[in-house]
């Protein structure tokens, strides 16, 4: 797997974490169950599972809130996450006809294993995958839901034609899932942002890497676009999260900036677009311990660099999710090209320099 780092290009000026991924935040653990089969019907799909507080978030919730940049999509439980200020469940993403599926197996999961007793509203997020996979077979059983929880782990992540991923088309290359973090030094403390993107959008004269107009200076005879008409843009669901001690509505201030990232990468928003973004923080315990509780709060006017890091590690996120995608064939024969390696790094390198963002200068708040 080709990350875009392995080039030696990097986005914006923030360290990474370790791995450069959502699982750099402690406990945070991701797994994927991946469907590729031609019999009886084309399938190129799967679910990927987000999970914070190892293992144990339906005991021990987060903190969390969401934005909704474009509503063309969906993702179950975010009233509850609203309502409540709180995540107690995985997040789970993957295509848009398997929603239920997954969500009935979240619930039967935890009733299994103990995990609830009054209920749940369990957190599933969509793409479409249809010019893929042929989404009307409904390939995606109760069985691979428990798979992509079986394979919960921290550590490296796999991205692109992987886990929810798997069939998914991103500024007309190849997309899928893709990861990134950043390490942010404030004046209340140093603490992790981590990103996982399902990118299933844009297109391809908007795409962008590190400021470079990447898409337009693909050759499209050698890489071409999935579809001869123009096509509505899909979607991108983007999870934020940090070990930063964050209340409910800075998780929301959280979630917005991932826009900002979404935007860098060249997302614009799409009408047919569904863009919908969640943060979470697990930077305070809220375990069942009865009676009140101490929380503590990053103050606000020390975030900035918090926001920095959620726009760097989404947009690098996004162009992972990319770079590691490979060309699939799928239903009815479509393909979707993956981007050449080997072009966008002299793509890159070729690139006036003086062209690009600007670098800024060191500040920590």
């Amino acid at each position: 797997m080709t990350r875009l780092r392995d080039l030696g290009i990097a986005i914006g000026e923030l360290p990474t974490g370790p791995h450069n991924a959502i699982t750099d935040i402690p406990g945070t653990l991701v797994g994927h169950s991946t469907i590729i089969h031609d019999e009886p019907r084309i399938a190129r799909t799967g679910v990927t599972i987000v999970m914070p507080n190892e293992g144990d978030i339906w005991r021990r919730p987060v903190f969390a809130a969401y934005h909704s940049f474009n509503g063309c999509g969906e993702m179950t439980g975010l009233l509850w996450v609203d309502e409540s200020g709180q995540l107690s469940h995985p997040v789970a993403i993957t295509n848009t006809h398997h929603v239920g599926t997954v969500h009935e197996a979240l619930i039967a999961y935890a009733q299994e294993y103990g995990h609830t007793e009054h209920g749940s509203l369990p957190v599933v997020a969509e793409t479409w995958d249809g010019w893929l996979n042929d989404m009307d077979g409904f390939h995606l059983k109760a069985e691979h839901v428990y798979r992509a929880l079986g394979s919960l782990a921290g550590g490296q992540v796999a991205e692109g034609n992987v886990g929810g991923g798997t069939g998914m088309i991103c500024h007309e290359f190849k997309g899928g899932i893709g990861t990134s973090s950043r390490v942010v030094e404030t004046k209340s403390g140093t603490y992790t942002v981590g990103a996982l993107v399902q990118a299933n959008h844009g297109s391809r004269e908007d795409f962008r890497v590190n400021g470079v107009p990447v898409g337009r200076l693909v050759d499209p005879i050698g890489t071409p676009v999935p579809w001869a008409e123009p096509a509505d843009s899909s979607s991108v669901i983007v999870i934020v999260g940090t070990d930063a001690p964050l209340l409910p509505f800075q998780c929301r201030r959280m979630a917005k900036r991932a826009t900002v990232g979404f935007a860098r990468a060249g997302g614009v928003g799409h009408n047919g677009s569904g863009d919908i973004f969640l943060a979470f923080a697990t930077g305070n315990e809220l375990g069942q311990a009865e009676g009140p509780r101490t929380l503590r709060m990053v103050p606000n006017q020390h975030l900035n660099q918090m926001f920095v890091a959620v726009a760097e590690a989404v947009e690098e996120a996004i162009v992972n999710a990319v770079v590691a995608a490979e060309t699939m064939i799928g239903w009815q024969g479509h393909t979707a090209y993956g981007l050449s390696v080997d072009e966008l790094a002299t793509i890159m390198a070729d690139y006036p320099s003086t062209d690009r963002r600007s670098p800024r200068a060191p500040h920590h708040q």
